[in-house]
């Protein structure tokens, strides 16, 4: 998710999308690629803390990136959004 993804209007079409695509409740997974040297790495898998997950994580080739994947139950696409949300403040962080 870029700059221009954190808008409501992308949300809202996001939101239409996880609707059509995904039968709720349902299982979801998460993928967010950072710098393997990045502060927040705890903090973003924190956010999932109320969550029953799945967690695996991978570092690219030259291990300057890692590529956390986290899969778990979510009862409304609206969860997925506000989870996105909550990640919209890191640094250097692509949201897949």
């Amino acid at each position: 998710m870029t700059g221009s993804q954190n808008s409501e209007h992308f949300y809202k079409r996001f939101l239409k999308k996880l609707e059509i695509s995904h039968s709720w409740p349902g299982m979801y997974m998460f993928k967010f690629i950072m710098p393997s040297n990045s502060n927040y790495i705890e903090e973003l898998i924190s956010i999932f803390e109320d969550f029953d997950i799945n967690i695996s994580r991978k570092y690219s080739s030259n291990r300057k990136f890692l590529s956390i994947s986290i899969n778990t139950k979510l009862d409304l696409p609206e969860e997925v959004i506000e989870i996105y949300k909550k990640t919209s403040h890191f640094k250097g962080l692509i949201r897949l």
